[in-house]
């Protein structure tokens, strides 16, 4: 018998070790195909470091180490504001090929700590900005020459992992004082819920288009989520995340958004107070004057929260833009554009709130929407505006105006 056991033991530790040397398998190389002139090491809370050439700014950073699976849209990647506060690794090989332009911007700066590629290119286009440029303009770091596949493959085993970034000369490459020297500082890295991340991506007040009022909280809006709303004819009233309640409701609103954003929505808990104000301030109103709230994937989170349930976080996340979500009344699926880290806890939701899941994730079985069963109350986890990703969503606009409206003529 104890033969057996040790034998049962050794088995085990070569199927880690085994493992182990799998998740590392093409990680011993930097890949380049011309000489070095800024090397750079990112170095993960694990012990881990993946050596590379560094592009963009000449400086250190540090966050929360997360990935994204999208082919196209790393300039909307890069200035998501829902990435503050996270180094993101691009699983796609090829970078920079169609350059950067400003119609491709969701906000006014690129929000990542630090992007991480396997190889980045100089722009094909004219007209357009080398993303290496693109970067160094707004002191963001990139590393490239890194064997992603083994990286994601080491976040997918281990989940979401801090990490940081260094910048050396060439000849300090692959040093190994370097190397521990940035494991400590992944490790000292402040978590998510550490920093003031909404309120940091937020912006200033400001309104655009005309036709029906919609308030929209920003607490790290994507750029497309406006302009889907004014296409489709509504008056856009943007409001910084640390708005009061009664701010946004002296306005008048005959539509609500509370739009996408970074972090953890259990660490903001004043916006979250006034998300339930507003949701509570819409419900005494009822079905005779209702005023349509659309929330998106943080919005979707406070809401929930607001609603009574809770929310707790995924092992790496959904990041990508081929995200299979299922609605649960008509059976119809649609692909998404999805960016969070957190999920709302479906067991969580009150019997009595007269909210139910409308739709699922069908990659984990995660809450995807939630949807109000006499009000036209309605939330989404993923991305409906795309950019990146697919447009085939941005109909839930449409809905939503059309609940607008709807509500108007009842006036």
């Amino acid at each position: 018998m104890t033969e057996v056991c040790v034998a049962r033991r050794r088995s085990a530790l070569a199927e880690r070790t085994l493992a182990e040397a799998q998740l590392h398998l093409y990680a011993s190389e930097t890949y380049s195909y011309a000489p070095m002139t800024r090397a750079a090491v990112l170095a993960l809370e694990d012990g881990t470091a993946w050596w590379g050439e560094a592009f963009g700014d000449a400086s250190a950073a540090s966050g929360e180490v997360v990935f994204n699976t999208a082919m196209t849209g790393y300039q909307e990647i890069a200035s998501d504001a829902s990435y503050n506060g996270q180094v993101v690794v691009l699983t796609y090989p090829l970078i920079g090929n169609y350059g950067t332009f400003e119609r491709a911007a969701e906000s006014r700066r690129p929000w990542v700590e630090a992007l991480v590629v396997r190889e980045v290119n100089s722009t094909c286009r004219e007209d357009t900005v080398d993303l290496d440029a693109y970067l160094r303009q707004y002191g963001v770091p990139g590393i490239s020459g890194v064997d992603t596949r083994a990286l994601v493959r080491r976040l997918r085993a281990k989940g979401t992992l801090r990490g940081a970034l260094l910048q050396v000369p060439p000849d300090l490459a692959h040093d190994g004082g370097v190397a521990q020297e940035a494991v400590a500082k992944a490790r000292a890295s402040a978590p998510l819920g550490a920093r003031p991340l909404v309120v940091e991506a937020s912006g200033i007040g400001r309104q655009v288009g005309s036709g029906p009022k919609i308030a929209l909280l920003d607490t790290g809006v994507k750029e497309n989520q406006v302009r889907c709303l004014v296409r489709r004819g509504a008056t856009v009233r943007v409001f910084p995340a640390t708005a009061s309640a009664r701010e946004v409701l002296s306005w008048s609103p005959e539509g609500i958004v509370i739009s996408n954003g970074p972090g953890d929505p259990a660490a903001i808990p004043q916006i979250a107070h006034n998300v339930k104000l507003l949701l509570d301030a819409v419900s005494q109103r009822g079905t005779a004057r209702p005023v349509p709230i659309l929330g998106i994937c943080l919005g979707h989170q406070l809401i929930g929260r607001a609603i009574g349930a809770t929310t707790s976080r995924l092992p790496f996340g959904h990041h990508g833009a081929n995200h299979p979500v299922q609605d649960v009344r008509s059976g119809s699926v649609v692909i998404t554009s999805q960016n969070h880290e957190f999920r709302l806890d479906e067991s969580s939701i009150p019997s009595g709130s007269d909210f139910y899941v409308s739709s699922r994730n069908l990659n984990d079985g995660s809450v995807e929407g939630l949807a109000h069963r006499t009000l036209p109350i309605k939330t989404y986890q993923y991305h409906p505006e795309g950019a990146p990703g697919p447009r085939d969503n941005e109909p839930v606009f449409d809905e939503f105006m059309s609940d607008v409206r709807e509500a108007v003529s009842r006036k």
